[in-house]
């Protein structure tokens, strides 16, 4: 059965949603909260996500950023914000679709048939463990002995792309450019001085790495 995260903090939209949905064979699960909605999708691993971007903890779009870190399951917005900025920074955010409250129930199951019909598989597990310290992609934070470790943007986006990639070779440029963007291309020294940091906080031994391991002349692995 296909299963649908429905998150919205409107009580009567959410329960409409599952009561329609789950007439039309789908397994409906919902949050009323980006936290929530975040801790549902790891641990229920939905095939579909339906999207309010007016949540009372966490804007729509820094749901989508924390699914998009170790998930491709399609994100079907459905918001009364109809600016087009709204929707741009949406989109940008990876979302697949953006539906305009209020909306046609009709239309909004056409879309999620559509969406699931584009689906790619889905990504591997939200949660990447080392020897040495914990990533979470779904809840954006790194844990060490326990203890949060605190990383900043740039230091996150990149071990969030390698722990995307577990074991996997990734290129210098393919870092760069998701990192920074296409015209940091070829500032490869950016990748050193980062990789450095990254190391401080979470190898034991940052001058011998166990796990932020460098390709000499190729790129960086993270090696669980």
């Amino acid at each position: 059965m296909t299963r649908v995260l429905v998150v919205d903090d409107e009580p009567q939209i959410a329960r409409a949603l599952r009561i329609t949905l789950t007439a039309h064979g789908y397994d409906v699960v919902t949050a009323a909260d980006g936290a929530a909605a975040l801790r549902a999708a790891a641990e229920r691993h939905p095939d579909v996500v339906i999207l309010d971007l007016g949540l009372p903890d966490l804007d729509g779009t820094e749901v989508i950023a924390g699914l998009r870190g170790w998930t491709t399951v399609p994100v079907i917005v459905l918001s009364a914000r109809v600016d087009s900025p709204d929707k741009v920074r949406a989109l940008d955010a990876g979302a697949d679709d953006y539906v305009t409250k209020p909306f046609g129930m009709d239309e909004l199951l056409a879309r999620l048939r559509a969406a699931l019909r584009r689906a790619t598989p889905a990504a591997g597990e939200p949660v990447v463990t080392t020897a040495g310290f914990t990533v979470d992609l779904a809840a954006r934070k790194v844990l060490r002995a326990g203890t949060e470790v605190h990383l900043t943007p740039t230091e996150w986006g990149l071990l969030e792309v390698l722990a995307r990639n577990p074991g996997k070779l990734v290129p210098q440029r393919t870092l760069l450019r998701e990192v920074w963007g296409e015209a940091y291309a070829k500032e490869t020294h950016y990748l050193r001085v980062y990789l450095a940091q990254l190391r401080r906080k979470l190898e034991d031994d940052p001058a011998k790495p166990r796990h932020l391991i460098t390709e000499a002349g190729m790129g960086y692995r993270l090696e669980p």
